[in-house]
């Protein structure tokens, strides 16, 4: 018998995919199926593995013998990625979190459960993760930095020291933070946006140097609507 860790994945998309070939070569974990809400299964298999219904997840995959990782993407600005993490919290699931063995970390660092960290990160001493951060590949993490729950960052991203970042926020690439910055929940910061001041929940920032639209402005509504396919 494997002395891996059993392992569970919630999705079947290319978050999934992703998830699946990391764990898989990286990592202490061994996936043993996908699964999803029963109205999103099709066919019996994904990645050659076998795909349940989630009604059917517990029974046939405990949670006192198997843990879980949700991998999902930023759509609905990660609400729906935060509300499938609670969905398999609730049942009683472990979430297992990845961090690539060719990114650069320090002992100390703190990270919640279900993060899903890529390769070429430089994380610094102190930085603290929430739950179900995602980091994808080449960031720059500064020392002291902590960063909120929900919250995806893609590619090639740099946060400066002791910046403090809230909840469900996405930061696009290449975006650039100066140190101690406060950045609120459900933040939008675009694509090669320098951010230079505090920033409030739901603000959407784009450009160097930016431009910053608050949470009751109707534009920066819309921009952010759109991108994520919210209603809001």
């Amino acid at each position: 018998m494997s002395d891996k860790k059993r392992l569970v994945i919630f999705g079947s998309a290319e978050i999934a995919e992703l998830a699946h070939f990391y764990f898989k070569h990286d990592s202490e974990h061994e996936i043993v199926a996908f699964t999803v809400d029963d109205a999103y299964v099709e066919g019996d298999t994904f990645n050659g593995l076998p795909i349940v219904p989630w009604s059917e997840a517990v029974t046939r995959f405990p949670p006192d013998q198997y843990g879980m990782h949700v991998a999902l993407s930023y759509m609905k600005l990660n609400r729906l990625r935060q509300a499938k993490f609670e969905q398999a919290k609730a049942a009683g699931y472990s979430l297992a979190s990845y961090i690539c063995s060719r990114s650069a970390t320090w002992p100390d660092l703190v990270m919640g459960e279900n993060c899903f960290i890529l390769e070429n990160q430089t994380i610094q001493p102190t930085v603290k993760l929430g739950d179900n951060v995602m980091l994808w590949s080449g960031n720059h993490i500064g020392h002291g930095t902590h960063i909120g729950s929900h919250t995806y960052f893609a590619s090639h991203i740099v946060v400066s020291g002791h910046c403090r970042i809230g909840e469900r926020c996405f930061f696009g690439v290449n975006a650039t933070l100066r140190d101690f910055l406060k950045v609120g929940d459900e933040a939008f910061i675009a694509m090669d946006a320098s951010l230079t001041k505090d920033v409030e929940a739901g603000s959407v920032v784009l450009g160097a140097p930016a431009t910053v639209f608050g949470p009751d402005d109707p534009k920066g509504r819309r921009i952010r609507n759109n991108y994520f396919g919210l209603d809001d």
